[in-house]
């Protein structure tokens, strides 16, 4: 990349950075420089060819294999920076404090010296870099993996060595607090660095040390066809979406889709029988482990326990009650799947590969009775459900044969077909028995939404005198007075409430348009899932973790949909994608030719992530549209996304953008805003006084005669739109929001303010007008955001700001209902644009002058 962006952007004159240096070529040496800018981040730097490779990482290094840091590639800087420390003058590029946070020398992971410099440019252009580090902080390997979507996003992350750590991480714990002091508003006033202990120099490993970081295995390379020594590693069950359309494919097993336990058997010394969840199946499926124990040879099995009738069929209710049924029923472990033999990891092999070594496997043991060999027919999936159907099975699996094993994910390769619609749901209550009916009448059911467990209707049948009793039972340690359920619940009689601990499954017909189970029955305990887990399975909200779809014409990949966004209320990226698909007709015409400054957090809510306007447009798939615009901050036009459909936004969402934030104004007058914007943004006061100041904003514009439009903002404030089509610009737009906002403040000056400094307004509602100014963006109507609960800012009707507006009510969740069941409170809003002139002389302004350009 060379140092000519680097001089480019810098005034030697002003500021004390060094231009130049070179280094010994005897040791390759590296940096860390906290760098308290704009943003805190720290600075990466590794030294090759003279110069120093950098990348800003938000968070800082981490000790930790867990963390995996957003490392973000700028320009080389020279070999000299790496002993930089000092204040960069405000105004200048990267104004701030830049302080050693770590340093010492490095090397690649290759064999020889030799090869150091070849395999650490290998890495680099393959954007896979590894090196091991020789610092007074951080040592030991590391990577720098280059994310794809992107040419500058890389990840820095640990390797799991004897350096490694499992306690949280934090690299702000090592800085001296006179520099933690030292804020970017109150640098220009300080004319030199003060003294201050080096983090590095008075780092003491004693002080940091936690457990060694848990290891596990490494996941197999798709690529490669060669087996891998494994040892006492931890495996996962691969997991299959659920498909809507049966289709046929010759490239494609279809299996008899089980009904019953998945779990792993782990063949050799240390057998055991583990489900799903990682439950221990050996006590109370002694029978399946004592053959598992018989295969001498070490492996790791892949299967699903059933109960099954001399008939073969299987029955769930049974299964749970194994141990106690005094029916004949045969235990049998229906094995489908290889993951590891003879100390080899196989799953990087096909489908069909790993199928035929545990055939050859389970062959070589004639006395296993227990174990079963799980047969497929290949490419004839119509007629094995047709046999489904006969035998009344639940449905059939379809696995692309070509597959590998994607531990723990859940991939678009293995598909589930069924014949029986079933959705596992959370006991919350039960209601009493009528009749002759014994322990209890009803169960009282409930799905997870975000944060809350939404009624999902009453299960009465489906119980025999055995599992009523069973259940009832398990229920009674659990019974509380506290309400499971905030919302009514459809029922005559009184509800005993139950702590949501226990998960259960039930057949029912379909989905009600108030997303409550029609006609659910009883299938059977789930205590191999997680309360926290039970979501709404339908084919458009189970995901696989990698998938390709189709909008039109376009293609376009969805990645890692499973991976947890909101850690604490167990919502995925894929929640938020579905979110989106939902209401695109929405929110689309508020993005639709804006550009667009994405705010990427790539691991979720709890990741403060990174802003990126420019784009890359080797990176993006050809159908994106982006467009040039001058950018007042680096004076250069730059590519910004533009928002035009729904392949746009599900797009933006699988980049890591949980909000959507357009401009206000179009690409094709980017200084002529389409709309005026009032942001009321409270700071510690009471949301009835949020609620007073937008009902006087709209008081105010009544009396111009000027029609607004009000939504939450999905955080804490209220916004407040005013549609002007891009008849003004963005100064004149700017000073009469301000104008307005003024009025606001006068007449309610208790608890309103228009200062823009927060230690200047504490308990006060900020009335931001500067929200009107060429590229500021606000979250778009309907664009969730990141904030708990997974909150969406919301278009409301007037008469719904009141005293019982929650901005909390408004999730990804219940958006989409509202859409179909209340009127579009904006319908209106584009119909009319406002003449902004024409109001200001009804409102008579004599001390602001107004100019139309």
């Amino acid at each position: 990349m060379g140092l000519k962006e680097y001089e480019k952007k810098r005034d030697f004159n002003k500021t004390s950075e060094p231009k130049g240096g070179k280094g010994t070529g005897k040791t390759l040496r590296f940096v860390i420089q906290r760098h308290h800018a704009s943003h805190l981040h720290y600075d990466f730097r590794l030294e090759l060819d003279g110069v120093l490779k950098s990348w800003a990482v938000p968070k800082g290094p981490s000790m930790n294999p867990k963390d995996k840091r957003l490392a973000m590639m700028v320009e080389d800087h020279p070999y000299d920076y790496r002993t930089f420390e000092g204040l960069i003058p405000q105004g200048e590029y990267g104004g701030g404090v830049v302080i050693i946070w770590d340093e010492g020398t490095y090397e690649s992971l290759a064999e020889t010296r030799e090869d150091d410099v070849k395999a650490l440019h290998a890495g680099l252009h393959k954007g896979d870099l590894k090196f091991r580090l020789h610092g007074k902080i951080l040592q030991g390997e590391f990577a720098l993996v280059k994310l794809h979507s992107d040419e500058k996003s890389w990840l820095l992350i640990k390797h799991k060595d004897e350096f490694a750590v499992s306690d949280p991480y934090n690299s702000e714990d090592f800085v001296p607090d006179n520099i933690k002091e030292l804020l970017n508003n109150k640098t220009e006033k300080v004319k030199k660095l003060p003294k201050h202990e080096s983090p590095a120099e008075v780092y003491d490993h004693s002080e940091h040390v936690s457990a060694p970081a848990e290891t596990h295995e490494p996941e197999p390379d798709s690529k490669q066809n060669n087996s891998k020594k494994t040892s006492g590693k931890k495996y996962e069950p691969m997991m299959a979406k659920l498909e809507a359309k049966l289709f046929e494919d010759q490239n494609w097993f279809y299996e008899h889709k089980l009904d019953g336990y998945r779990a792993l058997g782990y063949t050799g010394k240390e057998a055991k029988l583990i489900s799903r969840n990682n439950i221990d199946f050996g006590d109370k499926y002694k029978q399946v482990l004592d053959e598992i124990k018989t295969i001498d040879r070490q492996a790791v099995l892949d299967g699903e326990i059933v109960a099954e009738d001399k008939e073969g069929r299987a029955s769930f209710q049974e299964l749970q009650n194994y141990q106690n049924s005094g029916k004949k029923l045969n235990l049998r472990y229906h094995v489908f799947d290889l993951l590891m033999l003879d100390g080899h990891d196989v799953r990087s092999l096909e489908l069909w590969k790993r199928k035929e070594l545990l055939k050859a496997l389970l062959d070589s043991y004639p006395q296993l009775k227990q174990l079963i060999y799980h047969d497929h027919v290949e490419g004839k999936g119509a007629a094995l459900m047709e046999t489904a159907k006969e035998k009344g099975w639940e449905g059939i699996i379809g696995k692309d044969k070509t597959s590998t094993y994607e531990s723990g994910k859940r991939s678009d390769r293995w598909l589930k077909f069924k014949l029986q619609n079933s959705q596992e749901a959370i006991i919350c209550g039960f209601t009493k028995p009528e009749g002759s009916r014994r322990y209890f009448g009803s169960l009282v059911l409930g799905i997870r939404e975000g944060a809350n467990i939404r009624y999902a209707g009453n299960c009465g049948t489906g119980f025999n005198e055995a599992s009523l009793k069973d259940l009832y039972e398990k229920m009674q340690p659990l019974v509380t007075k506290e309400r499971t359920l905030e919302e009514k619940i459809h029922q005559r009689g009184p509800v005993t409430w139950v702590k949501p601990k226990l998960v259960c499954e039930v057949y029912y017909s379909e989905w009600t348009g108030d997303r409550h189970l029609r006609h659910p029955v009883f299938k059977g305990l789930r205590n191999d899932k997680e309360p926290e887990k039970v979501v709404i399975e339908t084919p458009e909200t189970q995901l696989a973790d990698d998938e390709t779809i189709k909008i039109g014409r376009k293609t376009l990949k969805l990645t890692n949909q499973n991976k947890l966004w909101w850690k604490e209320e167990g919502i995925t990226k894929g929640q938020l994608i579905h979110y989106y698909k939902q209401v695109s007709a929405q929110i689309i015409p508020f993005m639709k030719d804006k550009p667009i400054s994405m705010r990427r957090q790539p691991n979720g809510i709890a990741d403060e992530g990174f802003f990126q306007k420019d784009v890359d447009r080797k990176m993006i798939p050809d159908w994106v549209q982006t467009e040039p615009l001058y950018s007042e901050s680096i004076h250069k036009d730059i590519q910004f996304i533009i928002g035009k459909d729904e392949a746009t936004l599900l797009l933006l969402a699988n980049l890591g953008c949980i909000e959507m934030n357009p401009w206000l104004s179009s690409y094709k007058k980017p200084d002529h805003p389409d709309f005026l914007v009032i942001d009321l943004d409270p700071h510690d006061v009471p949301f009835s006084q949020t609620i007073a100041a937008a009902h006087k904003t709209k008081e105010i514009f009544n009396r111009m005669n000027v029609d607004c439009y009000i939504k939450t903002s999905g955080s804490k404030g209220l916004h407040i739109y005013c549609y002007v089509g891009g008849k003004y610009n963005y100064d004149f737009i700017r000073v009469f929001a301000e104008y307005i906002a003024t009025i606001i403040h006068a007449e309610l000056p208790e608890f309103t303010s228009i200062e823009r400094t927060p230690a200047k307004r504490p308990n006060k509602i900020y009335i931001d007008f500067l929200q009107n100014r060429r590229g500021q963006t606000i979250a778009a109507p309907y664009s969730a955001r990141p904030k708990p609960g997974a909150t969406v800012s919301a278009p409301l009707h007037w008469h719904e700001v009141n005293e019982n507006l929650k901005i909390s009510d408004f999730t990804i969740f219940n958006m989409p209902d509202r859409v179909k069941q209340v009127d579009d409170p904006w319908k209106d809003m584009m119909k009319k644009k406002a003449d902004l002139q024409k109001a200001l002389q009804l409102l008579k302004p004599d001390t602001v002058q107004f100019k139309k350009k």
